[in-house]
């Protein structure tokens, strides 16, 4: 039976598993830094070689002023010579590298801790459960290269399902123990294919390798803080069961466990570094469903 965490930490609670992250368990996960090795697991945000949904739309950046403004700012005592340039981003809140907030996904027209899939509105936002609360977070982070455990060439073949005996067997074979509080990072080599089959011009294809059911019940019962993973929603597809979005359903519905998708895990998959800190800093977007992040991963 999956964990339910649903007035655990309070009815009115909006922060889910966040509340394993006490200054006892922050400083205690700062014994796992060994080497000092700073990982930037965000992709970039941009309008191609990088994986988007249609429905998403293409990110832009767009230039609000440059050179051609030069002398603008006379008025304001600038020095000839003296100028800026300004952006302007346009993009969805769940573009590349992001973190899906509490409110994201509901099932029984219920999110977290009973809240009503009514509390999101089109115009205004999420009442409760937006990523503003959030905030920005540290914890102790696993990283399970399935990858090389499994013994794939580059990535794991699309759609296969990682099940807890999986992914318990590959911290066994590293000797990383997964712990409560724990951000566990999954890597499956999604992205390596996507980006070997976009150099190709192949289309990338429905099928992700991640996780079933059974693997987000074990998370959820081992009181993780976050999963995240290098695929698009951190779960297998086609979905278990062909329960549209069964992982997301257990982790973040049930569970208040939050998930980051789209992460390079690349660079720290090759020196080996599966165990650290990881700092991770959503945009505090007033009821936002989610947000772009770059989470830095020490080792």
């Amino acid at each position: 039976m999956a964990t339910n965490n649903w007035g655990r930490w309070g009815a009115e609670d909006e922060r889910g598993a966040l509340n394993h992250l006490t200054p006892e368990v922050i400083k205690a996960a700062a014994a796992s830094i060994t080497t000092g090795r700073v990982y930037s697991l965000g992709i970039p945000i941009q309008g191609h070689g990088v994986p988007l949904l249609d429905y998403r739309g293409v990110p832009m950046r767009l230039t609000l002023q440059d050179g051609t403004d030069d002398g603008m700012y006379a008025s304001y005592g600038a020095q000839p010579g003296t100028g800026a340039h300004e952006d302007v981003l346009v993009m969805a809140s769940h573009t590349t590298s992001h973190m899906d907030a509490l409110i994201h996904v509901y099932e029984d027209h219920q999110h977290y801790n009973g809240v009503p899939f009514g509390e999101m509105r089109a115009l205004s936002g999420a009442a409760k459960l937006g990523i503003e609360k959030v905030g920005g977070f540290a914890a102790r982070a696993v990283l399970l290269d399935m990858v090389a455990h499994m013994g794939a060439e580059g990535w794991l073949t699309p759609g296969t399902m990682l099940t807890a005996a999986d992914l318990q067997a590959c911290a066994a074979a590293q000797g990383t123990e997964v712990r409560a509080g724990d951000v566990v990072l999954i890597r499956t080599g999604h992205l390596d294919m996507w980006w070997d089959n976009n150099a190709k011009g192949e289309p990338e294809g429905f099928a992700q390798a991640g996780i079933g059911a059974d693997a987000a019940e074990w998370l959820a019962a081992m009181d993780v803080t976050a999963v995240g993973s290098d695929n698009a929603a951190v779960e297998v597809i086609p979905f278990d069961n062909n329960d549209f979005l069964i992982v997301h359903k257990i982790l973040l519905v049930q569970a208040g466990i939050y998930l980051l998708e789209h992460l390079d895990l690349r660079a720290a998959a090759a020196d080996g570094s599966h165990e650290g800190v990881i700092a991770v800093a959503p945009l505090k977007v007033t009821g936002a469903t989610g947000s772009p992040i770059n989470p830095i991963f020490i080792a």
